[in-house]
Formats: structure tokens, sequence, C-alpha cells
């Protein structure tokens, strides 16, 4: 997914560990068919370790329950798995099985649950087949039953179906358990959010209980003096080598002043040994200050570090955006980059929107080397500092944003496009020119029906669907523009 350049940057900063996606995988069949077709039960368990092996290269933990055949060896299967905290619950429905065997399976992990079924070829070779073969053939037949059952039950789920190579269906698969990374990844996260809000931004504010039972996420309220104790542990030697490694990342412009370079040096020290004390997955901020005091200058002085946490996977969102924090979270669980994007301006010359933000950006999905450009003033913020410059790898994006309902509820909005060159504003910003196919003015009053709030995720390639499925299995609409 990432260039060059991403990979370098990914190269010199470690990306966070956190824990695996956790996928419980049964297959079953009927028992009945066993003693009447003995060659069937080798074949479709052949089927059952394909399917093993190809979520085992899915970036998943696979917690394999093996294959059953009735009632009795479903139930020991679902204890088994009960166990686990899992993330997604994959049935393989291999031949017809009854529904009394799937039901406490999926009662008892209360995992969301995906069904698939997979029959060995495309087709049937007709005349050469009797019942025994046609039967490794029928792992459709049950599958109306079982979503009955599975409606009466009060069960969501979902279902693929196709032939054992199929890669189309195989990419439909892939897609759900994409979204299980973002389920997993939001369902165990601790986000930082750290200062006040931005005086007036209506739309950021969230309460904070909702971030909690929507997604089972923790939020660590934070204060500007946690990170102001930490940086003034910061020493010089420190300071010096995370220069160093800065400039390994960024291109310096002339306009970089030293002392703040060394300034935004040592708050991104200060901040690593923040989010390592405190656990974090994300950190939203922001700190108004007035007149040059120590507060101001802390938050004048993040954005160095932020945009290096948000490229290790940590990422940063500026103006206390924690929904915005929380969707760059999800984008980087796609492996989709994610970097905090407002709207700039509308050409209408080239139809494209320009997007972007002044603050932490995310390192890996530039087009080329970052460039460091000191500003002498924030705009419609107090403070001085250095500042991110970029524009997001050229090709398509998505744009990808949790909206908030009048009920407190929330959605997920996500948009298609595709970065294009052109010029850009060098005001120490990123920027990226993305076309979505319309009038820019038409998308943005589209853009803004959705719900979606001032900021959004830009993220790498066109993954709509992929929100789409993570929505579904977080329970949460989903709208696209």
């Amino acid at each position: 997914m990432f260039d060059d350049d991403a990979n370098r940057t990914r190269d010199v900063l470690t990306p966070k560990r956190r824990r695996s996606t956790r996928i419980g995988l049964v297959a079953g069949g009927l028992a009945a068919y066993w003693p009447q077709f003995p060659d069937l039960l080798p074949q479709l368990k052949e089927s059952a370790a394909y399917v093993v092996e190809r979520f085992q290269g899915m970036d998943v933990e696979v917690l394999d329950a093996g294959f059953v055949s009735d009632a009795q060896e479903a139930a020991a299967a679902a204890e088994q798995l009960r166990r686990v905290d899992l993330d997604l619950l994959v049935i393989f429905l291999t031949t017809y099985l009854t529904s009394s065997m799937v039901l406490p399976i999926a009662q008892r992990t209360q995992a969301p649950v995906l069904l698939i079924d997979l029959q060995p070829t495309e087709a049937m070779e007709h005349a050469n087949f009797d019942t025994g073969k046609w039967l490794a053939y029928c792992g459709q037949c049950p599958v109306p039953e079982v979503g009955n059952v599975f409606r009466r039950a009060g069960i969501p789920f979902r279902s693929v179906t196709g032939h054992l190579k199929d890669e189309k269906a195989w990419s439909r698969i892939a897609s759900w358990i994409n979204a299980a990374h973002v389920r997993a990844s939001l369902r165990h996260a601790r986000h930082g959010l750290m200062g006040h809000l931005y005086p007036g931004m209506l739309d950021v504010s969230t309460d904070l209980t909702t971030v909690s039972t929507t997604f089972g996420s923790h939020v660590e309220v934070l204060e500007f003096d946690d990170l102001r104790v930490r940086v003034d542990q910061v020493t010089e030697a420190e300071v010096v080598a995370r220069k160093e490694l800065a400039r390994s990342i960024f291109k310096l412009d002339d306009s970089v002043n030293d002392e703040d370079f060394s300034r935004g040096a040592k708050v991104s020290v200060g901040l690593d040994r923040l989010v390592e004390d405190f656990e974090l997955d994300t950190l939203a901020y922001y700190h108004r200050g007035l007149d040059g005091e120590q507060h101001e200058r802390l938050g004048a002085g993040i954005i160095l570090g932020a945009s290096l946490l948000t490229a290790r996977g940590i990422p940063a969102a500026g103006e206390y955006e924690l929904r915005t924090s929380i969707a760059q979270l999800a984008s980087e669980a796609l492996g989709a980059g994610g970097s905090f994007t407002e709207i700039q301006a509308l050409n209408f010359r080239d139809d494209v929107v320009e997007m972007g933000h002044d603050g932490p950006a995310h390192l890996a999905v530039s087009s080329a080397n970052p460039l460091l450009r000191g500003l002498g003033t924030y705009h419609g913020k107090r403070g001085w500092g250095v500042s991110v410059e970029f524009d997001v790898m050229h090709g398509p994006v998505t744009t990808f944003g949790i909206g908030q309902e009048r009920d407190g509820s929330y959605v997920f909005v996500a948009s298609e496009g595709e970065v294009k060159s052109g010029p850009l504003l060098a005001i120490g910003n990123t920027t990226s020119r993305v076309d979505f196919g319309i009038d820019p003015g038409e998308w943005v009053d589209n853009w803004s029906q959705t719900g979606i709030g001032h900021h959004w995720a830009l993220s790498v390639g066109h993954r709509a669907q992929d929100f789409k499925a993570a929505a579904d299995l977080l329970g949460l609409p989903f709208r696209q523009v």
C-alpha cells in the first residue's frame, strides 16, 4: 500500500504493537452423511484445512475449533471459543448441517458472525457425480435456514458464498477481516484527550461515555501538565538525538528556526513518554494559551512529535478532535494511514477539493519526503514553531470520519476519490488535491449532509467497503458520498 519513502519512514519509526485480531473458526457438516458416503468427510476436512491456511495468511490470530458433525461437538466448540475474546466468528458451512448445530456457537461466543460456504470448484461435473460428490457442493443449502434462525434469535450475521479458490469471494471475506481489525483496534484502544475544547467548535464536543459504550474504548483525560512534567525531564542529549531522527525523515526548510526545532524535538520526546506511561493508542489535544506562557509553548511545539507518533501508528489530532483520532486509528487498522484533515479550498478549474491541516500528519502516507517548515504564526491558534508540510501520495484515497447524530449515536462516513498532482500552498500545512468525480461544490454539500464534523481522516486507497463492513460489525450506520 505504501511507497518506498513511506516504507523508509516506517523502518526508522518503530510501529506500535497491539493485540492481534482474533478470528474464531469452526467448520461443520452433518454426521448422518459420513457412514453413507465414506469419501465425503475427508474431502470436507481438506477444504477446511485450506480455509484455515488462507485465514492464517491474513495477519490475524486464528483460533481453530475444528470440524463439528453434530450438536454435541458444536457445543464443545462453542465452549472452546467462548473462553477467548473473539473479534469475529467465522462458521464454514462445508455441506448441509442443521441450524441447531450453529446457533449455540454464535450465542455463546457473543462475537460478530460471518458465515462462509465455499464449494470445492466453480461447478459440478454432473455426468461423473453421485450423491456423495454432490453433497460436497451443498454448503449453500443451509444458509437460508441458518439465516432464519439467527434473525429469530436476534443475531446479526453476514455471509460470503463462492467456491474454495474463488478470489472474488476471498476478497469479500478479506473485507470482513479488515473490519475485524478495526473492531479489534477500537474495542481495546486507550484514547488520550489532553487540554480543552477549541472554543466555539460545537461539533467537536463528544460525550466521552459514548466512546466507551459504542466501541468499548477507554478515554484517558489528561492535563497539559502531564506533558509539561515529562518534557521538563528530557535531556539535551535526547533533544540532539530526536533532531537527528527528524533530519533523517524530513527535509528542513530554511525557515526552520533552530530554537523552535529544538523545542519541537524536546516536546516530541516528552510526548513519547506520555504515550508510553498512559499506554495510549491515540491522542487528541488543544490548548489556547496566552502571551507565550508555558502551556501555549507546549501546544505550539507538539506538531513534530505528534506527526512522528502518527507515523508509528499512534494517531494524533489537534483541536481536541477525539472522534477524528478514533477515525484515524480505524484507518490505521486497515493499513491505510489516516491523516488529520479538513477542507481548505475548492478548485473549480481543476475540479478538486483541496484538503489537509496545519497539525499532526501521517508521514507514512506522504507522496515524498515531508517538509518541516518554520511558522511565525499559526492561523487561528496562538503560538509559533515548526510545522509539517506535504501532500498525500497520489492515487486513490478515502475520506473517513465519525459523525454524531441528534441522539448522540455515531455514524461512519466515507467518500472515495483520487489525489491529483498540481499547485499547492507552501504554508506549513498538509494539503492534497482530491478529485471525487463530481463538482467540488456538490461534493462539499453532499459531504456536509452526512453528519460528519469539521475534521476527518484522509486514508490511502479506496476503502469505503472496509469502513462499511466495520460499521456493520460495530452496529453503526454507514453513509457514503
